[in-house]
């Protein structure tokens, strides 16, 4: 059983922590580098071919599909392949032709069905931790903002950020959300997405929401790190959650609100208007005209909020009231704006909503998202050096989503069970058909025609159970799959998912390993920490041949 320190002893290690980073100049604080996650991910990273017999990684691009499951990323190839004519068990997605990969296993401390907060935490600093938290170890008490101080972790992007790279990073769901904020938060509760959701007993003892802290990130990083003079913000961040930057005033409402009052912030605060005063060389932008717009040459920095919450699903898209870019498209912006450091870049993309579209319980939803971020891969490989830039693509967890039936070859993956041999739906042993793909728990069936919005089901009631399918055409975008257990929405499951790699650094993967291997694979890959480390003592740049 893990031991919660008390709150002085959490000060006391605080305060050991700075004394330690002023005498010995180590980025890491000992009390992550003697955790046991991550002490066992560096030993395990060198069980693994070393790396020098390799070129090392000057870039680094981690693409993370919320809730993009083993049978999640089967059913998209499927879907791909049969949106482009084939059969489409053949076709392949384009991280699917990595040449390395690995298997993930996905639990938190305390929960064996893992969230994305528990989850991104240990991709991003080799040390798993709780569910609910970020960015911080398991010895933290969800809720109880005291408890963080002396267990806040430094992340990949912080190691980047220290070592002069550029940083970035893309997301189709609220920028403030989970898995994006763990690039850049320490968070005793994944839901302090701003001041307004926060007790007043957090914010009296000193926690940051999170808004606040992407926004003030290169201001709270040198306070942390004062002797590291290259820090200078995170230079592209782009997604939704453009509520959790705005006061909560109609005044602030952007051209394209869809809320009568846009904002949740409830301490007058407009942080859009807070960051294009940190950065006036910068671009703020809330549509696909401003974001159209950008000239990523002469770009330094980019903060894009396309939505008041999360994006559009893919699906979705084109019926936004201003337009949102594509996951595909910002993840090519980010690249050509941070291909202009010599140092290279870190950059994070993550496909939040295909998460989404399965706790609707709307397969065509998820997996169009799928196939979206497929996509985004192919750019990203279309638009870098691949002998010096390591992609990796994974996902945090799975869902409760199954292949299941006896379907013949090409059989259309959202359509109903065809058997070999046969030219109409099988069924089940209460006679009725009944679809290939289907969610164990969850919202249940529904039959909403080409309603592309997989969120319009949580308006209706719970449908779980059989029902007739004969009539519906469940390729349809508004089906949403039959369910066996009801619930509110449906949730995550815990099966291990895939770690896909390819270039420098990406034959390390192998085996089954901890999620927490993904920040140990980037961090010896890039040389993160040894190169952020000599930047501390000595304040000297990147260099080639360390």
């Amino acid at each position: 059983m893990k031991t919660k320190l008390s709150v002085l002893g959490s000060a006391m290690a605080s305060a050991m922590a700075c004394s330690a980073l002023a005498s010995d100049v180590s980025v890491v604080p000992s009390y992550q580098a003697g955790n046991s996650w991550y002490v066992d991910g560096v030993a395990a990273i060198k069980q693994r071919p070393s790396m020098h017999e390799y070129k090392k990684a000057k870039n680094v691009i981690l693409f993370v599909g919320d809730g993009m499951g083993v049978s999640t990323v089967t059913a998209a190839r499927i879907l791909a392949g049969q949106l482009k004519g084939m059969l489409g068990e053949e076709h392949m997605l384009s991280f699917d032709m990595f040449p390395y990969t690995a298997m993930s296993k996905t639990y938190n401390v305390d929960a064996q069905t893992p969230d994305s907060a528990g989850t991104m935490t240990a991709m991003m600093t080799g040390v798993k931790t709780d569910i609910g938290v970020i960015g911080v170890d398991e010895y933290v008490t969800r809720g109880d903002c005291k408890s963080i101080y002396g267990h806040e972790l430094v992340t990949a992007l912080d190691l980047a950020e220290i070592s002069g790279k550029s940083t970035g990073l893309v997301t189709t769901a609220r920028i403030t959300h989970a898995t994006p904020a763990a690039t850049y938060a320490k968070s005793a509760d994944r839901n302090w997405e701003d001041i307004s959701d926060m007790p007043t007993e957090a914010v009296a003892a000193g926690c940051v929401d999170i808004a606040t802290q992407l926004i003030e990130y290169e201001k709270m990083l040198k306070k942390r790190f004062p002797a590291e003079s290259r820090v200078d913000g995170i230079d592209v961040a782009m997604g939704g959650g453009r509520r959790h930057f705005l006061p909560k005033d109609a005044a602030f409402n952007s051209p394209d609100a869809r809320s009568a009052v846009e904002g949740d912030r409830t301490d007058g605060r407009d942080l859009t208007a807070e960051w294009r005063a940190n950065y006036p060389d910068g671009v703020y932008v809330y549509d696909q005209a401003g974001f159209d717009a950008i000239n990523p040459e002469s770009t330094s920095k980019v903060l894009g909020l396309f939505n008041e919450s999360h994006m559009q699903y893919e699906a979705d898209r084109a019926n936004d009231i201003a337009g949102e870019p594509s996951l595909t498209e910002m993840t090519q912006k980010a690249i050509q704006v941070l291909d202009n450091n010599d140092n290279g870049y870190f950059l994070m993309v993550e496909s939040g909503r295909i998460d989404h579209g399965h706790h609707a319980g709307s397969a065509y939803t998820a997996l169009t998202d799928t196939v979206e971020m497929a996509n985004a891969v192919q750019a990203a490989i279309d638009s870098v050096d691949m002998e010096e830039t390591l992609i990796l693509v994974t996902a945090d967890h799975s869902h409760v989503f199954t292949i299941a039936g006896y379907p013949k070859r090409g059989n259309p993956i959202l359509g109903k069970v065809v058997s070999v041999g046969d030219d109409t739906p099988a069924t089940a042993a209460d006679n009725l058909p009944y679809t290939t793909l289907g969610y164990t728990n969850g919202r249940g069936f529904r039959d909403l025609g080409a309603e592309t919005d997989a969120d319009a089901s949580y308006a209706l009631p719970i449908a779980a159970g059989r029902v007739d399918l004969t009539a519906v055409d469940t390729e349809a975008p508004g089906f949403h799959q039959e369910t066996l257990i009801p619930r509110g929405s449906e949730t995550h499951a815990g099966e291990d998912v895939v770690i896909y790699g390819t270039g420098p650094g990406a034959q390390m993967l192998g085996g089954t390993q901890e999620q927490s291997i993904i920040f140990h694979l980037m961090n010896a890959a890039a040389k993160l920490e040894k190169q952020a480390n000599k930047v501390l003592r000595h304040g000297q740049g990147r260099s080639d041949d360390d």
